[in-house]
């Protein structure tokens, strides 16, 4: 057995949402938190490693629900004519630094297959452990279609590394595509139930896929102890994934009052990704990207903030998801930020740390720094919950622990 660490006299978010408290001690053992408490109160085991943190912050890891790992590129096009090493090495890159952000969880949205996900697990990869969806499931010409107006082969998936979307029309279809992502490993799937902003030939109030095929995926998930999430816009297409069964609403930009109350009634989440708005908003010109997707993301961030409101109303769980792509990846904690204009800095961070861990099925292992609980654990300088942007600069998060294990440690530079 190996010997425990602890980290003393930190000020404590444990994660619940309750009073940040001061002069905390955790103590962990074997990859689990055993003991939380005042200094005082709390015995450090002898031979530990002891980690004195003179007031900082000791907090849950942080989580993102809504992730694009691969999308290093903002044309798919782009990502098909590079040298897959060095894709491969830009994704792995991304990972790696989403570790250092203070992330030990993230769920892909889509782009990467299953593979990388086992190469962080087995240890080839320093990174956050991957919930991987696979190729999202789109009809044809829907938010998942990249192929340009008048193109008509698809564009291939690399089984275990390039995840391209499965373009399906009609239930069978999406059930057998369904099938294929949990065989490579999926740990939930997306499907694509309305246009979307940076798709080439969709409205984002367009419905895409109907009820009945998104049933599909969710008869299939839910047959394997998995889950679905859906991309969404209107109220329609929020609607419709939720009367197929789907568990997690992703955008949800123009969320309205009635379906807000049908989400809380069926116990879904919505996941906002406000951040990758903002910044298309701001850089997208610069980047390259078209006057059309400008538009159309100009208008789903003008109703993002909204929606977070009236999902707050509701009563509605919500979650936390950046969204991000290429070049815009190391903001993932800007979301944090832009949530806490509506909710306030300790309601966002419940939303990245407990909500989420509750949307991915491990809320009896992550989440919250309690006893029993994987040690999922970062150190911050300075108190978020007094200025949220302290989560911003990555060299403010002076130690990352993933089960115990020390990934990142800046306290010891």
């Amino acid at each position: 057995m190996s010997p425990a660490t602890v980290l003393r006299s930190g000020l404590l978010i444990d994660g619940t949402g309750g009073e940040p408290v001061p002069g905390a001690t955790v103590v962990i053992e074997d990859g689990n938190i055993v003991r939380v408490g005042r200094d005082r109160a709390v015995e450090v085991p002898k031979g530990a490693r002891v980690f004195e943190l003179d007031g900082r912050t000791v907090m849950p890891a942080l989580s993102d629900a809504h992730v694009h790992l691969g999308i290093v590129h903002l044309s798919a096009g782009a990502a098909q004519r590079e040298p897959l090493a060095v894709w491969a090495m830009k994704v792995r890159q991304v990972i790696e630094e989403t570790l250092e952000m203070g992330f030990t969880t993230v769920r892909d949205a889509g782009a990467i297959d299953g593979g990388f996900a086992q190469a962080v697990a087995e240890g080839y990869i320093r990174g956050p452990r991957i919930l991987p969806s696979g190729s999202p499931i789109s009809q044809t010409g829907g938010h998942g279609d990249w192929r340009q107006r008048f193109q008509e082969e698809p564009l291939a998936a690399i089984p275990g590394l390039m995840a391209m979307p499965a373009i399906c029309d009609g239930p069978e279809e999406v059930r057998k595509a369904a099938r294929q992502q949990l065989r490579r490993g999926a740990t939930q799937l997306k499907v694509m139930a309305a246009g979307g902003a940076m798709s080439p030939a969709d409205e984002l109030e367009t419905t895409q896929l109907t009820v009945d095929e998104m049933a599909a995926a969710v008869y299939e998930a839910t047959a394997v102890g998995k889950t679905v999430m859906a991309h969404t816009y209107s109220p329609r297409s929020i609607a419709n994934a939720l009367e197929a069964g789907v568990r997690s609403i992703e955008h949800g930009n123009f969320l309205d009052e009635a379906t807000a109350a049908r989400m809380t009634d069926q116990g879904a989440f919505l996941v906002p990704t406000l951040t990758t708005y903002e910044l298309i908003d701001r850089f997208g010109e610069q980047y390259g990207i078209p006057q059309f997707n400008l538009e159309k993301t100009r208008q789903a961030k003008s109703g993002s903030l909204e929606s977070v409101q009236v999902a707050v109303a509701a009563g509605v769980k919500i979650g936390s998801g950046s969204d991000l792509l290429a070049a815009m990846q190391p903001y993932k904690t800007m979301e944090l930020s832009l949530k806490a204009q509506v909710m306030g800095p300790m309601a966002a961070i419940v939303s990245a740390t407990r909500t989420n861990a509750e949307l991915f099925g491990l809320a009896d292992r992550l989440g919250t720094v309690e006893a029993g609980k994987w040690a999922d654990i970062i150190v911050v300088d300075g108190n978020p919950v007094e200025d949220i942007e302290r989560l911003h600069d990555k060299n403010n998060v002076k130690l990352v622990l993933k089960q115990g294990a020390v990934l990142k440690n800046l306290l010891e530079a």
